[in-house]
């Protein structure tokens, strides 16, 4: 069997491996999925991805499959449930951040504004095959954090939002010798 080269970040544990390997870099141009992925990077603010990865699913149950019209009608009592929700990470901002996320989410559809394709055109509309070092940020990701802030989210600084756009596929960090740099950029080129 030929040994895989990946992303460091990616050998010390078989989820993170799992995740490397299927998710991490394929460009995503669904807006809900999109919507989601910023959601849980706010969520692993101050803490590891391995985290919320191991949480990820209750995440997506306790958020009803993070569908924004039933996360946006979240009320007090839906705060105190996930409070008492051992299975997610129990940050009230955090909480409430996303229960305002997915009230612009919506606020945008019903201004005609499609999340992903506005993400996107804030990204240059494909993915930006990066060669260099791992920034913690990038010029684009300040500017597309300010983007964010202006509609009103929460937990979207530049590193936070720099993680989303690397999970997302709109910057391909993959290492130069791993495997998957060359397939996420080639999932890039399709939509282009």
């Amino acid at each position: 069997m030929v040994e895989r080269h990946r992303c460091k970040w990616a050998e010390s544990d078989p989820l993170l491996r799992a995740y490397h390997d299927e998710e991490w870099g394929v460009p995503e141009f669904d807006s809900r999925a999109l919507w989601e992925l910023l959601m849980l990077e706010g969520f692993q603010a101050g803490l590891a991805w391995i985290i919320v990865l191991r949480k990820r699913d209750a995440f997506r149950k306790a958020f009803r499959g993070f569908d924004p019209a039933k996360v946006a009608r979240f009320k007090e009592a839906d705060i105190a449930r996930l409070m008492e929700n051992t299975g997610i990470i129990r940050a009230r901002a955090k909480i409430e951040a996303t229960i305002q996320g997915a009230r612009i989410f919506l606020e945008m559809k019903d201004a005609g504004i499609d999340f992903s394709t506005w993400a996107w055109e804030l990204a240059g509309g494909k993915p930006i095959q990066n060669s260099g070092p791992l920034p913690a940020q990038s010029a684009l990701s300040v500017t597309i954090s300010k983007e964010l802030k202006r509609w009103g989210f929460k937990f979207v600084g530049p590193v936070i939002v720099y993680a989303w756009m690397q999970a997302a596929g709109m910057v391909n960090d993959h290492a130069a010798d791993c495997f998957r740099r060359s397939v996420c950029a080639k999932l890039g080129k399709k939509r282009s």
